[in-house]
């Protein structure tokens, strides 16, 4: 069973007396050890999809269902989800990581006795236990990061809502975040990811949703929408340019040669190109590889 399932979100508003679509005829669902990366641009009907997911938005058609409960109905529906704002905007900076835990462990409907257990174990496993009695604002970028998903866990929710959760993180911290982003899903738990940096969404995503003025564009597992944008052609760099025939045997075969660089535009070829290039020393080998960039600009564009 999906954790998440969002089916045919549909909400306007008004304005200036006529009737905008903010989301069209939304669907998504998430299983558990799955991260779904919901991607767009600036407008595109992100926030107001997320708001709808966890309760805070009632759509004027659709349903959505958290491990089988909707938010919509079901108050107790809401303990079900986890979220993680940018800016790290589900902190108290005044307080520590200790009394932030112990706090949203109580809101949460938790004892006080089980929500300083699970403090403890939290602000153990992510580093954060000889910090636990310092302000949340004297401590690093990452490290309120980590906190930040702590807190989101202290109830043990199956689904976590991540907005932008590795913005502004240095490159040690972004590795941190990205280990507890996948450890979280494998425990199987379902992720709902935002994320301006594609890069990170490409590594982290198992599937891609990409939004565009309300409408889901195209939903597909991330291997598979980034194999569907990439080309078949190679490029291989050698270490010295070519001389004699190879130069003649290789262009027959349809491959451009450029100084030292071959473009080899039928995958077919390149083993025969590899052939005649033998022995000579090469630098690198490149295939025709589309990133989630690639693919956003083109869906987007289109």
């Amino acid at each position: 069973m999906n954790i998440l399932e969002a089916h045919q979100l549909q909400k306007s508003y008004r304005t200036q007396g006529k009737s905008i679509a903010a989301v069209k005829q939304v669907s998504l669902s998430i299983a558990p050890n799955q991260v779904l990366a919901f991607l767009g641009p600036n407008g595109a009907g992100k926030t107001t999809t997320i708001k709808m997911i966890a309760g805070l938005i009632l759509p004027d058609t659709g349903w959505v269902k958290v491990a089988g409960r909707n938010p919509h109905c079901e108050p107790k529906a809401l303990g079900l989800l986890g979220a993680v704002l940018e800016g790290n905007r589900n902190l108290y900076w005044r307080l520590t990581p200790e009394e932030n835990l112990a706090y949203f462990g109580v809101l949460r409907g938790l004892s006080q006795r089980v929500a300083h257990q699970r403090s403890q174990i939290l602000l153990e496993r992510f580093g954060l236990t000889d910090k636990r009695r310092k302000l949340v604002q004297t401590l690093s970028r990452g490290m309120q990061q980590k906190l930040a998903i702590a807190v989101a866990l202290i109830h043990d929710p199956p689904l976590l809502l991540l907005d932008e959760p590795t913005l502004g993180l240095d490159v040690e911290a972004t590795e941190s975040v990205k280990h507890l982003v996948r450890e979280i899903a494998a425990e199987g738990r379902a992720i709902l990811l935002t994320t301006h940096q594609l890069n990170i969404a490409e590594e982290l995503s198992d599937r891609v949703a990409i939004i565009h003025q309300g409408e889901i564009l195209i939903e597909e597992p991330t291997i598979d929408l980034i194999r569907q944008f990439s080309g078949s052609a190679y490029v291989v760099e050698l270490e010295q340019e070519l001389e004699g025939d190879r130069i003649s045997k290789i262009e027959a075969l349809g491959s451009t040669i450029t100084a030292k660089t071959i473009h080899i535009p039928d995958p077919e070829t390149f083993y025969p190109v590899m052939t005649i290039l033998n022995p000579l020393p090469i630098r690198r080998i490149e295939k025709d590889q589309a990133t989630l960039t690639d693919v956003f600009l083109k869906v987007i564009r289109k």
